[in-house]
């Protein structure tokens, strides 16, 4: 197994290389990097290692930078020596989140937690892989490849992979951190993005940011009512279970969209 560790201080990282030499001395580590500059610079002209050990208070920001831009598929295992990141740290490829001084013990229950579900994420890799490839196939609409908007997405059913066409989903909803897909009939599926890199990748026409939690197809609205302080209530097919609202703010955008006028002001 090879691996990197990203730390800015040097007796932590040194210290670091000795127990995961005790834990397993078959582990490789390739590189200790002591930024985000020089982390970043080593993603580029490195293939990705199967793990990342990674402090996240560095000499130059915050270690999450380096996976916000996208360089970073590894699995990653947290060390530091503040717990306020936790929530942040699981939101990117986390198996573990270990406080300083990392004790032997829980090093080694954050290995054993790896190489348990390592399978998963080369599995994650290989969905991406595959719905660049399906983007990538002619439409229905023009027989040539959509190079602008996202026409599938791949989602896990138990071990399977599962395609899910534009059409057939309903909207995406935040729950406890989480994105899902909802499909027109209803099923609900986790998928690995924010609301926010999903409004970039959808067509705008068809899909839009009703709230903080709900980013829609136009085939869901059923229903507009009037609200409160100039809100409108939604009806959605399949409801969500919850009250949805659009804003006063964004009310006029809303109407503009649902008349087939996206992004005129």
């Amino acid at each position: 197994m090879k691996t990197i560790i990203i730390e800015d201080e040097y007796p932590a990282a040194e210290r670091l290389q000795r127990l995961i030499g005790r834990v397993d001395p078959t582990i490789e580590v390739l590189a200790v990097l002591d930024s985000i500059e020089a982390a970043g610079k080593w993603f580029e002209e490195n293939r990705p290692p199967d793990l990342i050990f990674s402090d996240i208070q560095l000499s130059d920001g915050l270690s999450f930078d380096i996976f916000r831009q996208n360089l970073v598929t590894s699995p990653v295992i947290f060390t530091t020596s503040y717990d306020e990141y936790a929530i942040r740290a699981f939101k990117v490829k986390s198996i573990d989140y270990l406080l300083k001084p990392v004790k032997l013990e829980e090093l080694h229950e954050a290995l054993a937690k790896f190489r348990a579900i390592r399978h998963d994420f080369a599995r994650d890799e290989r969905t991406q892989r595959m719905e660049a490839l399906l983007d990538s196939l002619p439409t229905a609409t023009n027989g040539r490849p959509d190079k602008k908007y996202k026409q599938r997405f791949l989602v896990k059913t138990g071990e399977q992979l599962l395609p899910v066409t534009e059409e057939e989903i309903a909207y995406f909803l935040t729950a406890n951190e989480m994105v899902l897909l909802t499909r027109t009939d209803g099923k609900k599926f986790l998928v690995d993005y924010t609301l926010e890199q999903l409004e970039k990748l959808l067509n705008p026409e068809v899909f839009f940011r009703l709230n903080r939690q709900l980013l829609a197809h136009v085939r869901t609205v059923r229903k507009i009512h009037p609200y409160f302080n100039g809100k409108l209530k939604l009806q959605l097919s399949p409801e969500t279970g919850e009250e949805v609202l659009v804003s006063r703010d964004k009310a006029p955008e809303f109407k503009r969209w649902m008349e087939g006028q996206a992004g005129e002001g």
